[in-house]
């Protein structure tokens, strides 16, 4: 049984149809997966026993027809996006049968349950979505002498999921006694990393590393799953710590926290302000206040992490 599987583009959401993907596999236990997508979200899957193909998909349409026939034949195809290019694809690839993830089909459910729902769907089955899993190879680091704390703020959405650098810096130099700090972020957020290392710099926290823009998405799944505590917004990040079950303090501002919260991670504790405008669901305030976020301060976490402890 050869399978097809379009990923989404986001890290995040990548990782929440991990549990919809595993179904997939119960139904087809013969199945030799190919996976598609973006680099980031092909790239957190790839190490999957059963996956032997993994192809980054051209944002380019004149590509799609040669990339379809590039990648041969299949017995089922399935999509998990829904978007204008994904749905041309899908015309183009040679599979038996093809199913495509519809957004407006499915609602008011945390995102790995639309997923999984879609799957069922496709299969006429019920199965449940069970825990996040990314296969990754990861060999954990032990004997750590100090426990370590991830610090992640940054968001790709945009910016009104983000947090501020020096409030996530206030909650870092109040835990530096207690925990290493490590801090996240991709290529887009070293900016935003640098402003929480100079804040920790001028109050002499040294007990630091800096990893943004510096890993690779197999760097970043081992990291995080070395973590005793981690703190970040709701990303990507934010999920593959929830995969390993670690003890999560995750800010919400202008997202569905119902739909994107750390799925099945006992160990996590939702911070927001629940304003009459969350969730309003933009890249940037509407409103031009940013109250969802900026309200939000260092004591509110510390007070988190505490009832985590």
């Amino acid at each position: 049984m050869k399978i097809l599987i379009e990923l989404p583009t986001w890290l995040g959401d990548t990782v929440m149809t991990t549990p919809a993907i595993e179904n997939i596999l119960k139904y087809y236990n013969n199945a030799e997966i190919s996976l598609i997508g973006s680099f980031a979200s092909t790239e957190l899957l790839r190490h999957h026993p059963k996956v032997i193909n993994v192809k980054v998909l051209d944002k380019n349409y004149t590509s799609l027809y040669r990339i379809a026939k590039d990648l041969g034949r299949f017995d089922n195809y399935f999509s998990f996006r829904s978007s204008i290019r994904s749905t041309l694809f899908k015309f183009f690839v040679l599979s038996t049968y093809k199913y495509q993830y519809k957004k407006n089909l499915y609602k008011n459910l945390h995102q790995v349950q639309k997923y999984n729902n879609f799957i069922n769907d496709c299969l006429k089955v019920n199965f449940k979505p069970g825990a996040l899993l990314i296969n990754n190879g990861i060999k954990p680091i032990l004997n750590k002498n100090t426990p370590i704390v991830g610090i992640n703020p940054g968001a790709s959405y945009g910016s009104s999921k983000r947090w501020y650098p020096e409030k996530f810096a206030e909650v870092a130099i109040e835990l530096s006694s207690q925990f290493e700090i490590l801090i996240f972020g991709g290529p887009d957020e070293i900016g935003i990393s640098l402003d929480i290392e100079n804040c920790l710099i001028k109050k002499g926290v040294l007990n630091y590393k800096n990893l943004s823009g510096k890993t690779s998405i197999s760097e970043l799944v081992e990291y995080i799953s070395t973590l005793d505590l981690f703190i970040s917004g709701d990303s990507g990040p934010m999920h593959i710590a929830a995969s390993f079950q670690i003890p999560t303090i995750a800010i919400f501002g202008p997202t569905r926290d119902n739909e994107t919260s750390q799925w099945m991670n006992q160990k996590s504790i939702i911070v927001k302000k629940n304003l009459f405008c969350q969730p309003c669901m933009k890249r940037s305030c509407p409103l031009l206040h940013h109250n969802c976020m900026k309200t939000i301060q260092p004591n509110d976490v510390l007070n988190a992490i505490k009832s985590i402890q």
